[in-house]
């Protein structure tokens, strides 16, 4: 008895689920929600999301210094040169919390004095 109950329970469980699985996959083929996520990655793409941690903001000079400096110091994170008339900016990492980016900046606080992060897309 216990295990006729058992198999009842268990098969009427999997064909649940692959009625589950059959709603999400119909969902998913949907034009219209294609058409949001594609709206959504060309968003990020242009806008960008997430954080950046700013090591420097002033001369051209200086940010190309201190560029050079921090490539040496950590060479597997991203990091770009930024002109907004007339302050050139170093702009580094990308993280997509403020929590990560924190992280990042207590370790790059060591060498760089004055570093905040940035939101993007603002």
């Amino acid at each position: 008895m216990k295990n006729r109950l058992f198999l009842k329970l268990f098969f009427t469980g999997l064909l649940l689920g692959t009625a589950t699985l059959k709603a999400q996959n119909n969902t998913n083929s949907s034009e219209e929600v294609k058409s949001l996520i594609e709206k959504k990655r060309n968003y990020n793409k242009t806008v960008g999301f997430g954080y950046k941690i700013q090591i420097y903001n002033g001369t051209e000079t200086t940010a190309k210094k201190k560029q050079a400096k921090f490539k040496i110091l950590y060479p597997r994170v991203v990091s770009r040169l930024v002109y907004n008339a007339p302050e050139w900016k170093v702009q580094v990492g990308n993280y997509k919390t403020k929590l990560d980016a924190d992280r990042a900046l207590l370790i790059f606080q060591k060498e760089f004095s004055g570093i905040i992060a940035v939101p993007m897309g603002k």
